[in-house]
């Protein structure tokens, strides 16, 4: 069965890559949005975490199939203070259907990007406007035998500029495979696969991606380490900077070394590097490292924590606190918080029954 997955996933992949080939990758895409983390774990560990089994709702938007039953009546709200008085806020909630078998999320990301100022030919201000985005999600999860488990999620993003907007209908699609025996987590996802409702006069591409990820549970010690690789679809996402070329004279004439192949750099480039530590019961610790934002956003010769970032999650049982601190460039790094309610705990309502509003379910991923 393992065997008919791999060539399933393979063929998806496949598919899609021929469909990625028309993007573009170099931060000319729109809805750009589209690729922050919705949930300050996720930050914590370097912006994706698709194949994290943390008990944490606000994973789900970054794999479909993360949505299971034990996040059954789970809301998360998650406030990320980003650069530039740039307010970023998400709400995810999640419910499961025991008639259909089926696990469901609903999700509202709205992204505000401050006052801009409208002027005239030669400068005089005559009017401000916000800029601002905003995204509606709908996941359904559903598991396949023992270990699998394949999701969806349809997004409607709408982008609101002055004098212009743009909107579009975008699909996630995941797969996870959980053993639970071997502590072990693979994920699958392609991302933001869609097409515009309206666009701007210039048209660019949205920020499709196909991940993959691998999170691992060590057996004697309080650690899982994860290792996801992202732009599956296109092998070199270097940015060619003109500052790496180098130059060197001898006996009057110039010659440009800039044949170099940078190999290891185009690998890791694709590469992030997390870690979950549990340091207890109810305290999780994690960090990452992003090779690609150090090597885009970090200064060549003072790079700094460029690419780092870090976090926590202290869990008192009705209430999941998240709080995550990221380096994206060199520089002043970004915070995001979130807040995880299982609201089945807070509140036993008997009227509700009928929709299993106080039903819990056990985990069936393997987390701590």
């Amino acid at each position: 069965m393992l065997s008919k997955f791999r060539f399933i996933l393979l063929g998806i992949a496949c598919g899609i890559t021929v469909y990625g080939n028309a993007q573009v990758v170099g931060g000319q895409f729109s809805f750009e949005c589209l690729r922050l983390s919705s949930a300050a774990h996720t930050t914590a560990l370097g912006g994706i975490a698709i194949a994290d089994p943390s008990e944490d709702i606000g994973l789900v938007d970054q794999n479909p199939s993360l949505m299971r039953p034990s996040l059954h009546n789970q809301l998360s709200i998650n406030r990320n203070n980003y650069y530039s008085n740039i307010a970023v806020n998400h709400f995810q909630y999640g419910y499961h259907s025991a008639t259909l078998q089926t696990s469901f999320a609903l999700g509202i990301h709205s992204f505000n990007y401050g006052s801009t100022n409208l002027t005239d030919d030669i400068g005089n201000i005559y009017a401000t406007f916000q800029p601002n985005a905003s995204v509606i999600s709908l996941t359904a999860s559903r598991s396949y035998e023992t270990k699998w488990r394949y999701g969806a999620q349809l997004k409607y993003a709408n982008l609101q500029l002055p004098n212009a907007h743009a909107n579009a209908a975008l699909l996630d699609v995941g797969v996870t495979y959980t053993d639970t025996a071997k502590l072990l987590n693979i994920a699958f996802v392609a991302k933001n696969m869609g097409f515009y409702l309206a666009s701007f006069e210039t048209k660019s591409a949205l920020p499709f991606d196909l991940q993959i990820a691998i999170s691992q549970r060590l057996a004697h010690l309080p650690v899982r380490l994860m290792a996801t690789i992202h732009h599956l679809y296109e092998w070199d996402i270097r940015y060619n900077n003109p500052a790496d070329i180098v130059t060197s004279s001898f006996l009057g004439s110039t010659n440009v070394v800039s044949n170099k192949s940078y190999f290891a750099d185009k690998l890791f480039r694709h590469f992030i590097f997390g870690a979950n530590i549990y340091l207890h019961k109810k305290f999780t610790a994690s960090v990452a490292y992003n090779h690609l934002r150090r090597g885009e956003l970090g200064l060549k010769d003072a790079a700094g924590m460029a690419g780092f970032s870090f976090g926590f999650m202290l869990d008192l049982e009705k209430i999941q606190f998240n709080y995550a601190r990221s380096f994206t460039a060199t520089g002043n790094p970004f915070t995001e918080i979130g807040l995880n309610i299982n609201l089945q705990k807070f509140t036993k309502i008997s009227s509700l029954s009928k929709i299993n509003w106080n039903t819990a379910y056990a985990n069936e991923y393997w987390n701590r």
